[in-house]
């Protein structure tokens, strides 16, 4: 009887180890997503200002649908890319949430 009360014990601490471990890599990973949006929020902000100050002062209509364009096109880069790589860094966090809980899961599989 005490043997299976051991076990029952060992069983809690080893899943609240490993939800500790998950809640923190959890906690890490979103701490980095939101540093990383806020960091794009920045530059696009500064990069935005720095357009509308070129197409404002441009010369001709020409020059400023120019400078408008050119906004616009590095812009969506700018965007795809981010958005890239903060999917990637989401897919990251997954990936470090479900490895605490790889050896119990191949336990059971078997």
């Amino acid at each position: 009887m005490m043997n299976n009360f051991d076990d029952i014990q060992k069983l809690g601490k080893e899943n609240m180890d490993q939800a500790m471990q998950a809640a923190g890599n959890m906690s890490k990973s979103l701490q980095a997503i939101a540093a990383e949006i806020a960091d794009f929020q920045k530059k696009s902000f500064e990069e935005s200002s720095a357009a509308m100050e070129k197409i404002v002062s441009a010369k001709s209509l020409d020059k400023a649908f120019e400078a408008q364009s050119e906004f616009f096109k590095t812009s969506y880069e700018g965007v795809v890319s981010e958005m890239t790589k903060i999917g990637e860094m989401y897919t990251d966090m997954a990936k470090d949430l479900y490895k605490p809980y790889e050896g119990m899961f191949s336990k059971l599989g078997k």
